[in-house]
């Protein structure tokens, strides 16, 4: 007896190891912290239900208009999983899984987030949607921009006083001299391009970030009937959806007219944001498909003061709206397996 249990144990010693590795390979690494354990076994239940969409947004403003929407329906074997000090919720949207998170505003909180959702959990793909300035008159308050190029125009080189001009996208402080003319001890400022490290790339500096290009002509072929009022407020005419405009981010809010309009006339963006550009950059090194909606809250300056306040809500219901029906033609073209087959 001894002999054949002896015997067992050793046919069945290949197949426990063999499960010990699988059970191992199903959990994205995670580092050996304090109470890590249990979060290792969350991760790895929400990673058996497939491939998810991860989704961010920055403002908790955006965050409570996807709880109030009623949208997003939590996983009730495990509605979320707390890492890292933030929340990420396990769920779906129109069948398509989802895993969502309120990064915290500007690009470093951004870029741990998207980071943290691409190591740990099994995404597909990021959406990011929320709140813009804009800094294009033809944009109206409550319009989704659908950006296809973003850059980061927080990088300069604060150049000395009286240096000669390298660039045509250079910001010179005499030129808002009060009265016009003369020169300014500030000098001017050089705009920086990024540093892009990509798999299977040597590392180029770039200044402008595309979104993925076949989740850019799915977003294109959308059609979403906008808000055009709120509890508070109702706007003159009903939103629309822009596709193809650039954006600008960078880590300040910008509340000044006239920086607006430079960033308009020198480089063509149309939203202005804190978080866009690092959550594109994080998911372009990696390959991951990115896409962004940003709906209009307010002109980045000058604008009537009812309009941060009182719009801020439309302006996320909004680019929700946008960003839900993105999500569910992706789960419809079966780009992301529906939550019902994912937890059979």
């Amino acid at each position: 007896m001894a002999m054949e249990l002896s015997s067992l144990r050793c046919q069945m010693a290949p197949l426990i190891v063999l499960f010990c590795v699988l059970l191992a390979g199903s959990v994205k690494a995670l580092p050996a912290l304090p109470g890590m354990d249990r979060v290792r076994w969350q991760v790895d239940r929400a990673n058996r239900r497939g491939p998810s969409i991860g989704l961010v947004m920055s403002y908790v403003a955006e965050d409570t208009a996807l709880q109030a929407s009623g949208y997003f329906r939590p996983w009730p074997v495990q509605p979320f999983v707390d890492l890292y000090g933030r929340r990420f919720h396990i769920g779906s949207i129109r069948g398509v899984n989802v895993i969502y998170a309120l990064t915290g505003q500007r690009r470093l909180n951004a870029a741990v987030t998207v980071q943290t959702l691409i190591d740990v959990f099994s995404v597909s793909g990021i959406v990011h949607y929320g709140t813009a300035g804009s800094s294009n008159d033809s944009m109206s308050f409550g319009d989704v921009s659908v950006p296809k190029l973003v850059a980061y125009t927080g990088a300069w080189t604060w150049k000395k006083y009286k240096s000669l001009k390298e660039s045509s996208t250079e910001l010179s402080f005499a030129q808002f001299n009060i009265p016009n003319g003369g020169d300014n001890l500030l000098g001017s400022l050089k705009y920086r391009n990024e540093e892009l490290y990509s798999v299977g790339k040597p590392m180029e500096e770039v200044f402008w970030l595309p979104v993925d290009s076949a989740w850019f002509q799915i977003a294109e072929g959308l059609k979403v009937n906008l808000e055009r009022c709120n509890d508070t407020f109702c706007l003159p005419k009903t939103p629309q959806v822009v596709h193809g405009l650039k954006g600008a981010s960078a880590d300040m809010f910008l509340d000044n007219a006239e920086y607006r309009n430079f960033l308009f006339r020198e480089f063509g963006v149309s939203t202005i944001d804190e978080e866009s550009a690092a959550v594109v950059m994080t998911t372009t090194s990696p390959g991951v498909p990115v896409i962004v909606f940003r709906g209009v809250s307010d002109l980045a300056g000058g604008e009537p003061t009812w309009s941060s306040t009182s719009l801020m809500n439309l302006a996320s219901i909004n680019a929700l709206k946008v960003t839900v029906e993105f999500i569910a033609t992706i789960g419809r073209q079966k780009s992301t397996p529906s939550v019902q087959s994912s937890n059979n």
